[in-house]
């Protein structure tokens, strides 16, 4: 197995995926993983360091306790002292994390335990990598780990599951997923559980890989979104005939910000596909929200392509604690998921200025001062209809919720574990909060596309083919009021289903 190097974010076109991408793809259901020789030599030679390092010396969870318990003898039968750990630590609660994202999870667990520095039982590995190609997914609580000491207690729910403890996801005929019995899951595909060992149990659940992979799929969610708010941005510019200059590549180049040229390329592509009316006369300088959409898409760009280094390198890497390397056993914290947390309290940052960007921009095509003159809130019947204003409305509110849940999670820990973890960076519960916000943000954009839509309906533009035209073939004009919620939400999965999709050109 190869460790996936960091790419720079999408391209204009958005036709080639990102690292990110491609690591999500590999965990996609279907995908295989498997043992070559070189994985058993260091998986082999990494047991028996511990089995020579632990008739000599101390070995943490193995032969003493865990955390603060680390003074005291363990139990010598080291499956009693595995399942002891998983048993304490299924704690979590609130909804499962999605099963594509567990599924994420578990990979990350497979490829970080196959480096060979956590001494994992062979026929450990096996039997969970047999449980992950057959499709087996354990159901895990989002809630309740502090990603210090890895990521604990969605790892041991996902731990219990894979020795058919508690329950697993199931996919139904109609496509959806059921929860049922992990014992039945896994005699339904011919699969035995998992009997953890002590030191392989506690390498499964020293992880960072729940946070890291709630992280991985934000992150590609965050890169459509803000490819989504440059075509959308220069699709609305055109529509309202505003200048090219704000986008000429040569503005953007002589500041010399690589995100801001890709942005400004992608808004300008946009933007010269809109049939419009060349005359249209605008002011000499739009309002921000246009002007400086490329400085915005291409701030958060950058941010992006530093951030899939970082979250790529993690996934790259060993994260569980001891870790055994040239025969001896290093004591650390490797599994303190600081990295994943600044990534994601980024994340938020990222996708609350396009979700703010995208916001001011549905205002603007709502404003006859700003959308060339045509009906407020873009109904053609102002005083007996409202338009558009509801969506607005909740705009407004989705806006003001992303900004009460961004703050940084990192900034509340508290100290636990009888003093032993006393600094925790909370990135699970950060990039939970990243997930929630990245569907109001999603709500936004859909707002703007349907007003986009709207007004194209009403200035009698002829939408170019793509997103936009297939919308407006199917866009019920407004030409009188009606519920608009139900829209709204299909408009959003299907506008990010349009661009997560890497296409060809």
């Amino acid at each position: 197995m190869t460790t996936l190097a960091p790419s720079p974010p999408l391209s204009p076109s958005g036709a080639r995926p990102t690292a990110v991408a491609e690591f999500l793809t590999a965990s996609q259901w279907g995908a295989t993983v498997a043992l070559g020789p070189e994985d058993r030599r260091r998986l082999e030679a990494s047991r028996a360091s511990l089995t020579a390092i632990a008739a000599r010396r101390p070995v943490y969870g193995l032969t003493r306790g865990f955390g603060p318990l680390v003074d005291y003898e363990a139990d010598g039968d080291p499956h009693v002292q595995g399942t002891g750990l998983l048993d304490h630590l299924t704690t979590g609660q609130g909804p499962a994390l999605p099963p594509e994202v567990t599924r994420t999870m578990v990979l990350l667990r497979l490829r970080g335990m196959l480096l060979g520095h956590s001494a994992v039982a062979v026929d450990v590995w096996e039997a969970l990598a047999a449980q992950w190609n057959q499709g087996f997914t354990p159901v895990v609580p989002q809630d309740g780990s502090l990603s210090a000491s890895g990521d604990l207690v969605p790892l041991a729910h996902a731990a219990q599951a894979a020795a058919g403890r508690g329950p697993a996801w199931r996919r139904t005929p109609a496509g959806t997923w059921e929860q049922v019995p992990a014992e039945r899951a896994l005699r339904d595909l011919g699969l035995a559980p998992v009997r953890w060992d002590a030191r392989s149990a506690l390498a499964f659940a020293n992880g960072t890989s729940a946070s890291l992979a709630r992280a991985l799929h934000n992150h590609a969610r965050l890169q459509a979104l803000a490819l989504a708010v440059a075509v959308g941005s220069g699709h609305l510019a055109g529509l309202l005939g505003s200048s090219a200059e704000p986008y000429d590549d040569r503005l953007s180049a002589v500041r010399g910000h690589p995100g801001q040229r890709r942005a400004a390329a992608v808004i300008r592509e946009a933007r010269s596909a809109v049939v419009r009316d060349e005359d249209a006369a605008r002011r000499l300088q739009e309002p921000y929200s246009l002007r400086c959409a490329p400085q915005v898409v291409g701030a958060v760009l950058d941010q992006l392509s530093f951030q899939e280094a970082v979250l790529t390198a993690e996934g790259g890497g060993t994260t569980d604690n001891p870790v055994f390397v040239d025969g001896d056993v290093l004591h650390g914290g490797n599994f303190h998921a600081a990295p994943v947390a600044l990534a994601s309290e980024q994340h938020m940052l990222c996708l609350h200025h396009l979700a703010y960007l995208a916001e001011r921009q549905l205002h603007l095509v709502l404003d006859p001062q700003h959308n060339g003159g045509l009906p407020p809130m873009l109904t053609p019947a102002p005083g007996r209809q409202s338009g558009l204003a509801g969506v607005q409305i909740a705009a407004g509110s989705h806006l003001g919720a992303i900004r009460q849940h961004g703050y940084p999670a990192s900034f509340t820990p508290v100290p636990t574990n009888l003093g032993n973890q006393d600094h925790v960076p909370l990135a699970l519960n950060s990039a939970n909060a990243v997930s929630a916000a990245l569907d109001r943000a999603w709500w936004i954009t859909a707002s703007l596309c349907l007003a986009v839509t709207q007004f194209a309906h009403l200035n009698g533009v002829t939408p170019p083919a793509g997103i936009w035209g297939e919308l407006a073939a199917d866009w019920v004009p407004l030409d009188r009021d009606r519920p608009l919620a139900d829209e709204v939400a299909d408009t959003a999965r299907r506008v990010e289903r349009h661009f997560t999709t890497p296409r060809e050109r």
